[in-house]
């Protein structure tokens, strides 16, 4: 039996990695809903897959994993106090999911640029899913971006070190969790039609 004593320091940084861990889960219970939904819909008379899954998804694929892997090799180097070199990659990181959230954008000007709008008669029950569950993860993409311009005005201030990574460790949780959940998402709704 550990009866270790942890310091009012190490007890804060505990609980705001589990309060992360629970956001993550409430994030994953809400898509988890949406993508059961998706699924539940498939079975509705009114089903139509005769929309071309958007190329934008595709590059927006590769962009997300390119970001949460220069995020990744920033955070590396602070851990190795070497602030100077992780500096370029937490900006590519940061412009990297800019240009993510305008491919997703591109991706919903070309399901519409092929006639079938969020609502209304042009509209079908799969492309009003997609529009939601993608919209719904760009919104989590913005909070991701908003966290990303904190670490890097943080780390440009030199407030990390190999010492107090805590904002980094729970910024870097967030973002590859959303970039692992885009992974997801792309994949249910390039596959499941």
């Amino acid at each position: 039996m550990d009866v270790t004593l942890k310091s009012p320091k190490e007890k804060v940084q505990r609980a705001k990695i589990s309060m992360m861990w629970f956001a993550m889960g409430s994030m994953l219970m809400t898509f988890a809903g949406l993508t059961s939904a998706y699924i539940v819909s498939k079975s509705r008379v009114d089903w139509s897959t005769q929309y071309e899954f958007p190329v934008a998804f595709f590059y927006s694929l590769g962009v997300i994993l390119a970001s949460s892997l220069c995020f990744y090799l920033g955070k590396s180097f602070v851990k190795k106090d070497q602030q100077k070199t992780a500096t370029p990659f937490f900006v590519s990181s940061l412009l990297l999911g800019g240009l993510f959230a305008y491919l997703q954008v591109v991706g919903f000007e070309q399901i519409i640029a092929q006639g079938f709008f969020p609502t209304g008669s042009s509209s079908t029950v799969i492309t009003s899913f997609v529009y939601i569950i993608v919209f719904f993860h760009l919104v989590h993409v913005i909070a991701g971006l908003l966290v990303q311009i904190v670490v890097l005005v943080n780390h440009l201030r030199g407030r990390y070190s190999k010492d107090r990574i805590l904002g980094l460790q729970l910024a870097g949780m967030f973002w590859h969790f959303v970039d692992i959940l885009w992974v997801y998402l792309f994949c249910f709704l390039y596959f499941i039609r």
